[in-house]
């Protein structure tokens, strides 16, 4: 796809609209963890988004994957959103929501590297490698010494939140090699619908029957994560991609983290150490780099 140089008034509109609705996203799946277990709760988000997407599907009357695409669906259905969603929901009960986002923020720099290792048109460059580089010294940044010396819950929820993103970066390679033929929106319905098919049965397993007694709080928060910030977000983003390109989608990674940030601060009183505030200006460097558009202007 080719990438738009120029982003006009209404993308960059709609980059700020998907950062404010993914930047929330990590609010609410902490509130809604208050009262439900991690596992449901990706349960709800890949089952319910995926009815939706696929309402969406038949009223546009798009075409429907055919055969083979029902197991490449299935397989990216893990990669994206079994995997991430998962091992970060897990992450954010012992973590920050606003440390998780700045993790997250480190997917492009992993499917920088994932690509350049599986796809044999996306070689290392010195760009790229810097760029990578200093991203992953602001992941480590973020960490924090004392994480990597004193290893406890927190420091593995934060590997989980990481493992989530690398998952992600694997999503990204698997999409490009195997999805290129399909409609976004159905390729977006057919992954989550793989999901579900694998996180329902899960949380029956694990959580037993989901609770039907929960509070506004707890329904609003899935609603939220439900309808906008995966159907919604999932119908926008593949808008953005098709009128911007690729890595001007890519503005939106550093979007989220500060509207996460500050929801964090706000509705939970978290507070964030000094060192994932640096780590996350070295992963906005590294994307920076990364993007390449600003140094060659200068």
């Amino acid at each position: 796809m080719t990438t738009q140089r120029t982003l006009t008034t209404q993308t960059w509109a709609e980059l700020f609209v998907l950062g404010l609705i993914w930047g929330g996203s990590f609010l609410a799946i902490r509130l809604a963890l208050n009262e439900v277990p991690f596992v449901t709760s990706v349960a709800h988000r890949v089952f319910w988004a995926a009815l939706i997407l696929w309402g969406y599907v038949a009223l546009r009357r798009l075409p429907l994957p055919k055969g083979r695409d029902w197991g490449v669906l299935f397989v990216m259905g893990v990669l994206n959103n079994v995997i991430p969603f998962s091992l970060m929901a897990w992450g954010q009960l012992y973590i920050p929501t606003g440390l998780t986002s700045v993790f997250n923020a480190g997917t492009a720099i992993f499917g920088v590297l994932v690509a350049a290792l599986l796809l044999s048109d996306e070689r290392m460059t010195t760009r790229k490698a810097t760029g990578s580089l200093i991203g992953f010294f602001g992941v480590a940044t973020a960490i924090g010494l004392d994480s990597l010396r004193d290893f406890d819950i927190t420091s593995l929820a934060q590997l989980a939140v990481i493992g989530g993103t690398i998952s992600y970066a694997f999503a990204g390679v698997w999409a490009r090699v195997h999805m290129g033929h399909l409609t976004p929106q159905v390729a977006a319905a057919g992954m989550l619908t793989g999901s579900s098919l694998i996180m329902v049965p899960a949380a029956f397993i694990i959580d037993g029957v989901p609770s039907a007694n929960l509070s506004l709080t707890a329904l609003g928060a899935i609603a939220y994560y439900v309808v906008f910030a995966t159907a919604g977000a999932y119908l926008l983003y593949y808008r953005i991609l098709k009128a911007a390109g690729s890595a001007n989608t890519m503005i939106v990674t550093l979007l989220i983290p500060p509207v996460s940030i500050v929801l964090g601060a706000w509705m939970l009183d978290e507070t964030l150490s000094p060192n994932v505030y640096v780590g996350l200006a070295l992963l906005a460097v590294g994307l920076i780099i990364l993007d390449g558009r600003l140094l060659r202007r200068r």
